[in-house]
């Protein structure tokens, strides 16, 4: 087996590098980039003589295809304004990719997908991707599922807690503050709910959760849960439905006001030089104070809810993970998280294990118990929980 990896160089990028080159079912991988510095970062503990690196512009079709049909499968890690580019190249070289962002309209490329024999998965790796396979192992275990609830974030551990955020980057900052920006949409009490992305810090729309051996976390609608109800023919009969991304508390009351200001605009402040920008500005100042020391963990939990009927009984099933950075590689929980998942779901797509074509989705199509112990396999254990209610 031969991968590609787009965006190799990056934090998630280097899981996905280390994890497929410590194979030996894999022959080799591509590592495309535009700089390959951080690469040195895993070459103490992988098997760097597997890994080829190429650059690449992601935006040129025309390149990523001939760049594809080098390899088995493409696991893509850039940004999602790159998305489009890979899965047309994808399509052209007719080889299956694997993408970690959110993609709300699948049915755009489904037919092309399928034309050309191939397999698009996106949501693949931590949230969306992890929690999307939990939903469909677990609506299994129930007759009706009236409760779906998705909880999920990184953070530090509390000693690492050193600034007024509580919070340091386990991915991208410009992604972080762009996740303070995403419009969010749940179900209560059978009635849908749009939360526009002005008002997803509110006191209203924000709640605690405890989670186990970590205490009190701040809950904030991240998304549109509707969507994945939806997928599963389940919205006309779901109570309550909610995806919430997790944070030590504070946090929404930290951005709540900064919000209101225009600190997370994006048009030009009137009166500087240059056409800078408050996120920009954010992301520039703020970015650099954030990173993790070489002797701090990251902390990466999730728990989903599930409540319904089961012969006629209501139960609770609890699925939870908690994952931690390994301090002796550097590797970080989020990573490990969104990386793994996508190594392993892209070598279930080039041995064949998923063998559906056209767009796919890990809520239907990634099988859960093996997906589950290839995790277990590496350190990452789900536990689950069901009781009578």
């Amino acid at each position: 087996m031969k991968f590609l990896v787009l965006g190799g160089c990056g934090i998630q990028g280097r899981t996905v590098l280390h994890d497929l080159a410590s194979d030996e079912k894999v022959d080799g991988v591509i590592c495309a980039d535009i700089q390959f510095d951080e690469l040195s970062k895993i070459a103490d503990f992988t098997n760097m003589d597997k890994i080829q690196t190429v650059s690449v512009n992601a935006k040129d079709v025309s390149a990523l295809t001939n760049l594809f049909k080098q390899s088995d499968v493409v696991i893509d890690l850039l940004p999602k304004e790159f998305i489009k580019y890979a899965n047309m190249a994808a399509i052209e070289a007719k080889v299956s990719i694997v993408n970690t962002n959110y993609d709300y309209h699948p049915e755009k490329l489904d037919a092309l997908a399928k034309s050309a024999g191939i397999a698009i998965m996106p949501e693949c790796g931590l949230d969306p991707g992890i929690d999307l396979i939990t939903y469909g192992y677990a609506a299994k275990k129930f007759d009706e599922l009236y409760v779906l609830n998705s909880y999920c974030g990184g953070f530090p551990e509390k000693k690492a807690c050193d600034n007024p955020l509580n919070y340091k980057i386990s991915w991208t900052w410009r992604g972080v503050l762009g996740s303070t920006l995403r419009e969010g949409r749940i179900i209560k009490n059978k009635t849908i709910i749009d939360i526009p992305a002005e008002r997803q810090h509110d006191e209203s729309f924000v709640h605690t959760i405890t989670f186990p051996g970590l205490g009190e976390l701040e809950a904030i609608p991240n998304g549109d849960s509707v969507y994945f109800t939806n997928l599963m023919g389940l919205s006309k009969t779901i109570r309550e439905t909610g995806r919430y991304a997790l944070r030590w508390t504070g946090w929404s009351a930290f951005w709540r006001p900064l919000k209101e200001l225009g600190f997370l605009s994006d048009q030009p402040v009137k009166g500087l030089d240059g056409k800078i920008t408050p996120i920009d500005f954010l992301d520039k100042f703020l970015g650099p104070q954030l990173e993790y020391k070489p002797d701090e963990k990251d902390l990466t939990a999730m728990i989903n809810i599930f409540e319904g009927l089961k012969d006629n009984k209501k139960i609770r099933f609890t699925s939870t993970m908690l994952i931690e950075r390994d301090l002796d590689t550097g590797i970080t929980a989020m990573s490990k998280g969104v990386g793994y998942t996508a190594a392993i779901v892209a070598r279930m797509l080039a041995t064949g294990e998923i063998k559906e074509k056209g767009m796919l989705s890990p809520l239907k199509h990634v099988p859960a118990e093996s997906f589950m112990n290839q995790l277990k396999s590496r350190g990452i254990k789900i536990n689950e929980e069901t009781i009578n209610i």
